[in-house]
């Protein structure tokens, strides 16, 4: 581990409740879990072929520095916290306990809001309608079971992301093998050399989500001190999860295309429809209007997948979960926000305020957002995609610049690896995520869900962030007596020594 310790004595005492729980294998299959959103999918896939030229241009241009980026940063601080303590060293605990509040608050934008509507939409194609109510049992119950999840100890919670990790490898592998099947017995959509042309208006539409697609390599960061061998086991889990991700969004992606008419493909139920359609080669129907029809071997693959897809999404939250819980945890007991948020249980060496915390705001979410849009579904992922975005991406902004600025302020920390180009890396990771946010604000053409309107699309994002970054700021005010205290503690040890 780095000499450098930048953190409050009050964390001093919350980390001995820490276990080395994750080994190599484990990282890996965690960032798998967390890189591969089946989320977004559809997403991608409603803006046409170019999606996967775009996708593969920013592999070179975003993923690969990102994963340059939080490699360095990993090795170098391998301190529990991750990103909060990467912008501390940095920036100071200001900027980064506000930062902190912005990264973590996004896990129950995210579980309330569009993870949530993805698998009550999935139960509702594969099983029954629920109605307004049912969407909020559902939900509710979605978003309890993944804190139950997190609050695990980690020796046991890490479970929860390897299954994803397998449900994703086993839904998008099956899912891929089925499109080569269904494309030979029924034909595929013509698909020509000019629809994978990139333009403009494809890149403004589809840079938040490929982008969103990419990030997650520094959430083992935020659990290191759980970590056997971090300036390792980092570099290896970042490079071989990486590769993998690439992989499973490209084939699924590809599939949706060549299934599903580019003017039927939504955002929320673009795989969802993909997968139905898809499955009719085992069993069931396509009507002339559309309307699909699972009967024998194809309904019951179709409920199996059904059921992968809603663990995925459900594993999405938890893995996310994991890493921002940790790091709003540390950043309490550093005194960035209050300190009854910065305990961890003694028993499983867990979060368990914040996630209890987390999982009450994603009700609100929950209860909130399906009371604004009426149930709609659709409207509801789509504003709530663009806020859990935004509201991450803005965290990175002060997170992605900490590497230049620690190799001027720290240039004796050692350093396992180091970025090459590491201009280039900032400027590009830096630069995308803020154009990202730009674009996401104020987009230049609206969702199709919000056709016409500008002011009620605008305050969907703009009032949220301005809440959340309040927010932060009271943390930090609550965290006051914390800081406090750290002052005199030192101020004792620095007499007691001299």
């Amino acid at each position: 581990m780095s000499e450098v310790q930048p953190l409050s004595g009050n964390w001093l005492g919350e980390r001995t409740h820490l276990r080395k729980s994750l080994r190599r294998v484990d990282v890996t299959f965690y960032l798998l879990c967390t890189l591969v959103g089946l989320d977004t999918i559809g997403s991608v896939a409603a803006n046409g072929p170019q999606g996967l030229v775009w996708m593969v241009i920013l592999a070179v241009v975003f993923f690969l520095p990102y994963g340059f980026l939080t490699t360095e940063l990993g090795t170098a601080f391998p301190i529990e916290g991750g990103p909060y303590v990467w912008t501390k060293l940095a920036f100071g605990r200001l900027a980064a306990g506000v930062n902190q509040v912005l990264y973590w608050l996004s896990n129950p934008l995210w579980m309330g809001g569009t993870l949530a509507i993805i698998a009550v939409t999935t139960f509702e194609t594969f099983f029954v309608e629920l109605g307004l109510v049912g969407k909020y049992v559902a939900g509710l119950a979605f978003i309890w079971i993944g804190v139950l999840a997190v609050a695990a100890s980690l020796r046991i919670g890490k479970w929860v992301p390897i299954a994803g990790a397998f449900a994703r490898i086993v839904l998008l592998g099956f899912f891929t093998l089925s499109v080569v099947v269904y494309a030979f017995k029924n034909g595929v959509q013509p698909l020509s050399g000019g629809d994978f042309v990139p333009t403009w208006a494809g890149f403004v539409a589809l840079v938040p989500v490929l982008i969103f697609n990419y990030v997650g390599f520094e959430l083992p960061s935020t659990a290191t001190e759980e970590m056997t061998d971090p300036q390792k086991t980092v570099p290896f889990a970042i490079l071989r999860a990486g590769i993998a991700s690439f992989l499973l969004y490209g084939g699924p992606i590809l599939g949706i295309l060549l299934v599903v008419p580019a003017s039927q493909i939504q955002g929320l139920g673009g795989f969802i429809d993909a997968a139905k359609q898809v499955l009719t080669v085992y069993g069931g129907s396509v009507a002339a209007d559309g309307t699909v029809t699972l009967t024998g071997v194809g309904a019951v693959l179709g409920s199996v997948c059904a059921a992968g897809l809603i663990i995925g999404v459900l594993t999405s939250g938890v893995s996310w979960a994991i890493g921002a819980h940790r790091a709003q945890a540390v950043a309490c007991a550093d005194g960035a926000g209050p300190a009854y948020l910065g305990r961890l249980s003694s028993r499983h060496g867990t979060p368990i305020r914040v996630n209890v915390l987390s999982g009450l705001l994603a009700s609100v979410v929950l209860v909130t957002a399906l009371n604004l849009t009426g149930g709609n579904s659709e409207k509801y992922f789509t504003a709530g995609l663009a806020l859990v975005i935004s509201t991450t991406f803005i965290s990175y902004l002060l997170t992605f610049p900490s590497m230049l600025v620690l190799r001027r302020r720290l240039p004796d920390a050692p350093r396992p690896f180091r970025a090459p180009f590491a201009v280039l890396t900032t400027v590009l990771t830096t630069g995308l995520v803020a154009f990202t946010v730009v674009v996401l604000i104020w987009p230049l053409d609206l969702p199709s869900a919000f056709a016409g309107e500008r002011t009620a699309y605008t305050l969907s994002q703009v009032v949220p962030l301005l809440i959340v970054i309040a927010i932060g700021f009271l943390f930090y005010a609550l965290g006051a007596p914390t800081r406090a205290l750290d002052r005199e503690v030192r101020r004792e040890v620095t007499s007691t020594s001299a």
